[in-house]
C-alpha cells in the first residue's frame, strides 16, 4: 500500500473540511456546477465516479464471470442483508431515534419526514463506489460486479413496494429517470469503457502491459474519489453549516445502520465459510446505500426544503468517512476471519 492509500482518511477529511470551506468562499461556482445536471444525476460527480470505477473494471476478465456461482454463499448473504434486512433495520432505527429518543430536539413538523429520508436512503444498494470499497479490501471483483449488477436488476422492481410498504404509502413516485440513467452511467458505459480498454492494452502489449497501466490507474482512482468529496461538501456546506445539531443526530441511526449491516454480512459470509476476498465486499456492498437515488426520490416525494431530502443528504455527508472506516475493519480482521473459515472447513 502507497503513502498515499495508507493515509486516505486523512485526505478524506482534508477534503472535507477544503469542500466547506470553498463552497463558502465561492458559491456562485459550485451552485453552477450543482445545476449541471440530468434527471437529478450531477453530471460532473458522474464523470468523476467513472475516473473512479474504470479502473476497477479494467481489472475485470468477464471470461471469468462465470466462476461467480463458486460464490453462491456471498451473494445469497449480500441479497438477504440488502433486501430482507436493510430497509427494515433502518426503518427501526429512525423510528427508534428519530421518532423518540431526538424528538425533543428536532423540528415536531420534520420529523416524520426525517425518517421517511432514512427509510429512502436503505431502500437501494450503492451501484457505484463500492466498487472502490472493493479495490481496497482486495475484493474478488468478478464477484462485485456480479453483485451490483444482479442488485441493479432488483432496484428497479423491488425500490417502490419496499419504499411504500414502510412509508405507508398506497404508491409511490419512483424517479426511474434518475434509477435508470444512473445505472448507464455508472455500470453500463463505464464496463463497456473499461473492457475497450482492457482489451486495447492486451492486444497491444500482453499482460505486462495491462499490469503497468493499472498501476497507473490506481493513484487516478483515488484522487477522483476526494475530488468527488470536495464537491459534494461544497455542495452541500451551508446545510452542515446552517443545522449542525439536526445533521448529527440524523447521523446516528445512518451510522448505526451501516456498522450492523457490513457487520452482520461479514459474520454471515464468515460463518457460510465464504472466502474474505468475497466477505469484504459483501460486508461493504450490505453496508452502503445509492444517495444520488435516494435524494432524487426525497426530492421528487417531499420537495427540496423537506426534512427527508435532508436525511438522505446526511447519508452523502458521512457515506466516504464511514465506508472507509468498515474497509479498515474488514482489512484489520483478516487473520480473525481466515482462522474462523479453517475451523468451519
Amino acid at each position: 500500500m502507497s503513502i498515499f492509500e495508507r493515509f486516505l482518511t486523512l485526505w478524506v477529511f482534508l477534503c472535507i473540511i477544503a469542500g466547506i470551506a470553498l463552497g463558502q468562499m465561492m458559491p456562485g461556482i459550485f451552485g453552477a456546477i450543482s445545476t449541471m445536471e440530468i434527471a437529478k444525476v450531477n453530471l460532473p460527480v458522474a464523470l468523476l465516479i467513472w475516473l473512479m470505477i474504470v479502473p476497477m473494471l479494467v481489472k475485470i476478465d468477464f471470461a471469468a464471470l462465470r466462476q461467480v456461482t463458486k460464490h453462491w454463499r456471498g451473494i445469497g448473504v449480500t441479497l438477504f442483508v440488502n433486501w430482507a434486512v436493510k430497509p427494515f433495520s433502518m426503518a427501526l432505527l429512525g423510528w427508534l431515534f428519530i421518532g423518540w429518543l431526538f424528538r425533543p430536539w428536532l423540528p415536531a413538523e420534520q420529523v416524520d419526514s426525517y425518517i421517511a429520508g432514512l427509510i429512502l436512503l436503505a431502500a437501494a444498494p450503492c451501484t457505484a463506489m463500492v466498487f472502490v470499497w472493493s479495490n481496497l479490501t482486495k475484493g474478488e471483483p468478478h464477484f462485485t460486479l456480479s453483485q451490483v449488477a444482479l442488485n441493479d436488476t432488483i432496484m428497479v422492481i423491488a425500490f417502490a413496494p419496499i419504499v411504500a410498504l414502510l412509508l405507508g404509502l398506497s404508491s409511490i413516485t419512483v424517479p426511474w429517470e434518475t434509477l435508470l440513467l444512473s445505472v448507464a452511467l455508472y455500470i453500463v458505459v463505464p464496463v463497456i469503457v473499461a473492457q475497450v480498454i482492457r482489451r486495447g492494452v492486451l492486444a497491444s502489449g500482453g499482460e505486462t502491459a495491462l499490469q503497468r497501466l493499472l498501476k497507473t490507474l490506481q493513484p487516478l482512482s483515488l484522487l477522483a474519489l476526494l475530488t468527488t468529496l470536495v464537491l459534494l461538501f461544497a455542495f452541500q456546506g451551508t446545510q452542515i453549516i446552517a443545522q449542525p445539531m439536526v445533521i448529527a443526530l440524523l447521523a446516528v441511526p445512518i451510522l448505526i445502520q451501516v456498522y450492523f449491516n457490513s457487520g452482520l454480512a461479514y459474520l454471515l459470509n464468515r460463518w457460510s465459510g465464504e472466502q474474505h476476498c468475497v466477505a469484504g465486499p459483501s460486508a461493504l456492498i450490505g453496508a452502503s446505500n445509492f444517495f444520488e437515488l435516494a435524494v432524487a426520490a426525497a426530492i421528487s416525494l417531499f420537495g427540496l426544503n423537506s426534512g427527508a431530502a435532508l436525511a438522505t443528504v446526511v447519508g452523502v455527508l458521512i457515506e466516504v468517512p464511514v465506508m472507509l472506516s468498515v474497509v479498515k475493519i474488514v482489512n484489520a480482521s483478516k487473520g480473525w476471519y481466515q482462522r474462523g473459515i479453517k475451523s468451519h472447513a
